[in-house]
């Protein structure tokens, strides 16, 4: 049998879905017999169906009130479904009975969506560290650009089901491999610890703990919602672990470049919408291809923002020999004026991300005349959807870099 033969073989065998199912059924998930499912399914008689969730009938565990995710708690509970907003497409009831897990890999694979995103870099960047944030992001968005478009290349299909049991469908509409999961949750932590040991005096011990167990804690969450395969993760980790290594040494070069070039705010948006449309071409609609966007439009706001602000002296990094920083005392203080920034932050980016979203959908439908009367629907047009997750979230960049930073220097918080 030739090399090549026995890594095909080798492809296979770790791409098989049973062995997610077998991960699952250890973790304590299983799928509803098919009775049970058709119950779950239909409300019962004379009741309204509540969205999102599904009326059951008890299954042992009491009953009880609905909590995350339409999850009922008890020792061996039904899971409702998690609906994706622009498919409509939901998850399969299924049946949880260890609920420390579940509870466990819900935050693992959280670290990998938007909500995580829109929390942590603005909080290195307003509150701990402005430039190890930036250049967080400048690898954040090369991984997950070269992830995104390497999916849609390759095309290797998710995990079937059954045998496996679909915890969450919100990017199911996606290919599977490379687990773009695997490679945030990979690429972040090493990062981080690249970017902070030597800048900031700790022992690398912490770093060392730090790097497996959040990548193993994103990892293994994706095969536990039944998302990815063996396969899709192992590829994830090692093609993060080949963009680092050859990507990695020039980000303090692009860093100052953003900062400092005449004219890096053309070439940054330039740049980022040229690699968008790329992406936009590669496939039929998935929601990569709307992630991929707001991937591009936050690197491209965020660089810009540092570009404005470093101009106008609002974050000046600390002198070389002054590295490496001690580590700062926890005080009421200091956590005082932490809580207001990213109170007062968090408010100013929510209010300029409604705000265009409400401006970009109807104008891009209007300019490309396209019917907005259904808004799914609508967003499913590569003429609305770049556009609109493009400047949506390169406005949401610019406020993280710029005009928040200002707003805590104007009222003498920053």
């Amino acid at each position: 049998m030739s090399l090549g033969q026995r890594l095909a073989r080798l492809a296979g065998w770790l791409q098989e879905p049973q062995k997610v199912a077998r991960f699952q059924r250890l973790c304590g998930v299983r799928a509803l017999p098919p009775r049970e499912a058709e119950a779950a399914e239909a409300p019962p008689a004379g009741a309204p169906r509540r969205q999102g969730t599904s009326a059951r009938p008890k299954s042992g565990d009491g009953g009880g009130a609905l909590s995350l995710n339409g999850v009922r708690p008890g020792p061996a509970a039904e899971r409702g479904p998690r609906r994706n907003s622009l498919t409509g497409e939901e998850g399969e009831p299924a049946l949880v009975s260890n609920w420390p897990l579940y509870y466990l890999f819900s935050l693992g694979t959280e670290l990998g969506n938007e909500l995580f995103y829109i929390l942590f870099f603005p909080f290195w960047i307003w509150n701990l560290d402005a430039l190890v944030g930036r250049r967080l992001v400048i690898v954040w968005v090369m991984v997950m650009y070269l992830g995104q478009c390497t999916k849609d290349v390759i095309r290797w299909p998710r995990p079937a089901s059954p045998p496996v049991v679909k915890l969450e469908v919100l990017y199911n509409s996606e290919y599977g491999l490379p687990s773009t999961h695997a490679m945030s949750g990979t690429a972040i932590p090493i990062t981080l610890v690249l970017l902070t040991y030597g800048r900031w005096q700790y022992p690398l011990v912490y770093g060392l703990v730090l790097i497996p167990c959040w990548s193993s804690l994103v990892c293994l969450s994706r095969m536990y919602m039944g998302m990815h395969s063996l396969l899709d993760i192992i590829a994830g980790f090692l093609y993060t672990i080949l963009i680092l290594a050859v990507f990695y040494p020039f980000v303090d070069l692009i860093d100052n470049f953003n900062q400092t070039h005449r004219y890096a705010p053309l070439i940054i948006i330039g740049l980022h919408l040229a690699l968008g449309i790329f992406s936009f071409t590669l496939d039929t609609w998935s929601t990569s291809r709307g992630d991929t966007a707001e991937i591009l439009g936050s690197g491209a706001g965020i660089a810009c923002g540092s570009h404005v602000t470093h101009s106008m002296g609002l974050l000046v990094d600390p002198a070389p020999d002054m590295l490496p920083l001690p580590t700062p005392a926890i005080t009421l203080t200091v956590l005082a004026k932490a809580t207001v920034r990213v109170l007062i932050g968090m408010g100013v980016v929510l209010i300029v991300r409604n705000i265009m979203k409400k401006i970009t959908i109807p104008l891009a439908c209007k300019i490309f005349k396209i019917p907005c009367d259904d808004i799914r629907r609508a967003r499913q047009h590569m003429e609305v959807e770049l556009p609109h997750r493009y400047v949506t979230y390169g406005m949401v960049g610019f406020c993280i870099t710029f005009l928040v930073p200002y707003i805590f220097f104007f009222i003498g918080i920053s």
